[in-house]
């Protein structure tokens, strides 16, 4: 039994698949899901797991390179707008309907139980070395 980071078998091994560029959309209980996608769907009950929560988790395991989030969120979440930009420097906006675009393309979908809106943002995978 693992003691210690992600305990999720489902996510953990889908971690441990992704490589360089790869891209994964975390994101709230409302962001329409690409079909075909994998998914890993956390969401228990509004607000549980919540957006940062798992995030930070996610962030403590992957290396990332570059992220991407819908500029709405800065006027309709400041909270989460405050939490990508401390934790995501350089962190790139584009148009919601951009993002959900962007989403058709990512390897690995985490979706949270967050109820608050434009609690999304697709991570680029680096390398550790």
């Amino acid at each position: 039994m693992k003691r210690t980071g992600i305990l999720n078998a489902a996510l953990a091994g889908r971690l441990a698949a992704l490589g360089h560029t790869d891209q994964v959309l975390v994101c709230d209980s409302g962001m329409p899901i690409p079909p075909g996608v994998t998914t890993v769907d956390l969401a228990f009950v509004p607000g549980v797991p919540s957006f940062a929560e798992v995030l930070d988790g996610l962030l403590a395991e992957l290396v990332v390179e570059g992220a991407v989030a819908a500029g709405e969120v800065a006027e309709a979440n400041p909270s989460c707008a405050a939490l990508l930009a401390d934790r995501l420097p350089g962190l790139e906006h584009v148009p919601h309907e951009e993002l959900k675009r962007m989403s058709k393309e990512v390897r690995l979908v985490v979706r949270t139980g967050e109820a608050r809106p434009y609690a999304n943002v697709i991570l680029r995978c680096g390398v550790y070395f």
